[in-house]
């Protein structure tokens, strides 16, 4: 499993709760554009339409080598999630008011699949409290590392 690209922002604004793992509905070259890393994750976003996911915002470069056919870049895309999954986000975004956020791209045998994450959004306050935690965190491996 190859990490294409990855969405940091999610993990900087959201508590990550659960994943999937999801296939998509791509056109011809898009998956071409993907292999070669030309996506961005940073404004994508996920909804849920008459029992079908759909990732809006993501956007996938054009490709280089393509013709008068090549794919638009910024199209909304069809996940492909079991039913029982498709569900579960989406009762966690009516009910409990998760947000579906895309974590990365990755290639697994050939096949463009993308994480997809239930996250519950940070407050400012909550952001500083990471920031604080990974500071000290940091100043204590330093201070192992110099001891021993």
């Amino acid at each position: 499993m190859s990490v294409v690209a990855k969405n940091r922002k999610a993990y900087h604004d959201y508590f990550i709760e659960d994943e999937f793992e999801a296939g998509m509905v791509l056109q011809g070259t898009e998956i071409k554009a993907i292999r070669q890393g030309l996506v961005q994750l940073k404004e994508a976003f996920i909804t849920i339409i008459d029992g079908e996911a759909w990732i809006k915002g993501m956007h996938i470069g054009q490709y280089e080598q393509g013709n008068q056919f090549n794919h638009d870049e910024t199209r909304e895309r069809k996940l492909l999630l079991h039913r029982h999954e498709i569900e579960k986000l989406q009762k966690a975004q009516t009910l409990k008011g998760y947000t579906i956020v895309p974590l990365n791209i990755h290639l697994s045998k050939g096949r463009a699949k993308l994480q997809v994450a239930m996250a519950k959004g940070k407050h400012l306050y909550d952001k500083r409290q990471v920031e604080k935690e990974r500071t000290l965190n940091r100043e204590m491996q330093k201070a192992m590392k110099e001891r021993y």
